[in-house]
């Protein structure tokens, strides 16, 4: 018995191929990263509720009294976190009307492409900025921008549209956040909408062709009604992203004002330089804690109202 039992065990071990061994451990490899890197430092939460401000190291911190909601009272009263926060959201916001309708206008204009070395052509113009860092990218526009000798200020002087030179920087801090992240992310943002694209049937495109349907007709009666799950998950994480920003970005562009300060750099600038120059990782960490508990709740909100209008939605 004992032996048949032995043999049944192999059988069933024998069942996994290499290539599939192979998935398994590439599967576990990335269920370590994500515990170790996402799970393991949600212990860090508690220096939200902790009196770990002025202490360097991160054991000392966790170790002082605890505080309760002391940190969260103290940003929701402070003048400056109001401007910062409504500076976030009043940015995002209109990021997101502008910017993101454009990576799904890019990729039904690309699918319209019957040329494939045109279509190749043109994918790799509009993918190049985002394999640009946001230092290389930023520092190539800051110089087109630049008040002194910048090629825009000089060719808007020329043609006497401007009498003296724009700081972008100081005077149109949203419109240049808005511009640089169309310009290097609308692009890359397209492709997955391309490969929703690739998946629809061509019979139902030769269909409404033979009953006399234009390209127009096509795109809004075929096209964007058959990439609507994907258009519909898109824009419900980026609500959920209102108020996170690209911090590379932001460090890049910004002056150092409050009047362009957003919530990820507020919050990098508290964590380590604090009001005084000394670190607040308690207050720091309240700040993080509270923009995840919003973005839940954004996303489980326009979840329910997508799946109460329109029918579907994330979860």
């Amino acid at each position: 018995m004992e032996a048949k039992n032995t043999v049944k065990k192999r059988k069933k071990f024998k069942r996994f191929s290499k290539s599939e061994a192979a998935v398994f451990i590439m599967a576990f490899l990335g269920v370590v990263f994500l515990a170790l890197f996402a799970y393991v430092p949600m212990a860090g939460i508690l220096l939200a509720f902790k009196d770990g401000d002025y202490l360097y190291g991160f054991w000392d911190a966790m170790s002082t009294d605890w505080v309760g909601f002391k940190h969260f009272a103290r940003f929701l009263t402070d003048m400056d976190f109001k401007a910062v926060f409504f500076n976030t959201v009043g940015l995002n916001v209109l990021s997101l009307l502008v910017n993101f309708p454009f990576p799904i206008l890019i990729a039904v204009l690309l699918g319209e492409v019957r040329s494939r070395r045109l279509k190749r052509g043109l994918q790799s113009v509009i993918y190049l900025p985002h394999f640009l860092s946001w230092v290389v990218f930023g520092s190539i526009i800051l110089a087109l921008l630049n008040t002194n000798n910048g090629l825009i200020n000089m060719i808007l002087k020329e043609m006497g549209l401007l009498e003296r030179s724009i700081n972008f920087q100081r005077d149109h801090f949203w419109g240049l956040i808005i511009f640089t992240t169309l310009i290097k992310g609308a692009g890359w943002g397209s492709i997955i909408y391309l490969a929703a694209i690739t998946t629809i049937d061509p019979q139902l495109y030769e269909a409404a062709e033979l009953d006399g349907a234009g390209r127009f007709r096509q795109i809004f009666c075929i096209t964007l009604p058959a990439i609507a799950p994907t258009i519909t998950t898109f824009f419900l994480l980026n609500i959920s992203g209102l108020l996170g920003d690209s911090i590379e970005q932001l460090l890049v562009f910004q002056d150092g004002t409050i009047t362009n300060e957003l919530f990820d750099s507020y919050l990098l600038h508290q964590a380590f330089g604090g009001f005084d120059g000394s670190p607040h990782y308690s207050y720091a960490t309240a700040l993080g804690l509270f923009r995840s508990v919003i973005a839940v709740l954004l996303l489980s909100l326009s979840n329910f109202f997508s799946k109460t209008f329109a029918g579907r939605g994330l979860f």
